[in-house]
């Protein structure tokens, strides 16, 4: 059995990994196809060496069938396609509300456990959700980031008609853009990757480069002075946080969806006063996010073929993240975790 480690320093090296036997709970999974997440890139990176202990493996994005079941275990048997949630759920705790996605005593399988970059893993068994037969595996790897936009779009409250910009056209934005369409909205994207907004306006999305017009006078353009309802930062810039206060209508949402960390970007608080302006934060999913992003993906709705910038070997994942580096306008690559 083989498995990719992340070793520290940008690095990968291919190694054999346990066949974990299930206990009870838990059952054992043959993962097909996994997704490289920004957050993996940020791991690749050191970013989060504090958090992750190499030597080990990665990956959360993750198809998979099921190998074997342990005691208990009613809700998949051996044969199942399923797509994985990564969430291992701590100890409950007074500040978290009942919202134990993001509680204090929250695991996020992958970072702070064994990945999904290797031929066999073990996971708790409510981790997992039936794929039907008509998504294959390798789109199964999308429910995952998948469920991340159906989670923003709901924390957005998001209605039909209404008017939304998605400031950054990245994996996670493009998803939100779908999602948005979903809904019946009237959806935006700005980006400044020129081969990213090439492959935006061939899937049909209005786009504005706010480097080469004027974002504001462009969006009051497309909605007739009414500006946007929502607007969903996912950029992780300082151009996209500053924008964010001046895109929206008098008591429109922003949704934080990146993540700003390191140094501060300004945000002109006054407009929250004048406007009403919401800001609302989100992160990861809940399970109706994840079967809402199976019931989207399995309808045909998102065409994932046109978003795989690449597919490659478990064996070859330095290769791959190394590509990715070099590549800023890439969309979502995969590997393929059985060769």
């Amino acid at each position: 059995m083989k498995a990719a480690f992340y070793t520290g320093n940008q690095k990968f090296e291919i190694g054999t990994c346990d066949v974990v036997k299930p206990a009870e709970g838990e059952v054992r999974l043959e993962v097909a196809y996994c997704g490289v997440c920004g957050t993996d890139v940020h791991i690749y990176h050191g970013v989060m060496d504090t958090r992750v202990k190499p030597p080990q493996t990665v990956g959360h994005e993750a198809s998979a069938v099921v190998a074997e079941v342990g005691p208990g275990v009613t809700n998949v048997k051996v044969g199942d396609k399923v797509a994985v949630r990564p969430l291992k759920f701590g100890a409950p705790h007074p500040y978290d509300k009942g919202f134990n996605h993001v509680g204090k005593n929250l695991k996020f399988i992958g970072i702070d456990s064994a990945g999904a970059f290797q031929n066999s893993w073990t996971v708790p068994a409510y981790t997992l959700h039936k794929l039907p037969e008509n998504l294959s595996l390798m789109h199964g790897a999308f429910i995952e980031p998948l469920a991340v936009a159906c989670h923003d779009v709901k924390i957005g409250r998001v209605k039909a008609g209404e008017h939304c910009l998605v400031i950054g056209g990245g994996p996670i934005g493009t998803l939100i853009a779908y999602v948005l369409r979903e809904k019946g909205a009237h959806v935006y994207i700005s980006e400044v990757n020129e081969n990213r907004l090439a492959m935006l306006n061939e899937l049909g999305f209005s786009t504005i480069n706010p480097v080469k017009e004027n974002l504001l006078e462009r969006i009051a353009e497309l909605t007739g002075d009414a500006m946007i309802d929502c607007a969903f930062e996912v950029s992780g810039s300082a151009p996209g946080a500053a924008t964010m206060t001046e895109v929206v209508n008098v008591r429109g949402r922003i949704v934080m969806v990146a993540i700003h960390g390191g140094e501060k970007k300004p945000v002109d608080l006054f407009k929250f006063f004048w406007a009403e302006i919401e800001l609302l934060g989100a992160r990861l999913y809940e399970e109706e996010d994840y079967e809402e992003a199976i019931s989207i993906a399995a309808s045909g709705a998102v065409p994932f073929e046109q978003l795989i910038t690449q597919v490659d070997t478990l064996s070859n994942i330095q290769s791959v993240f190394e590509t990715i580096d070099n590549n800023p306008a890439g969309m979502k690559y995969l590997i393929d975790c059985q060769n």
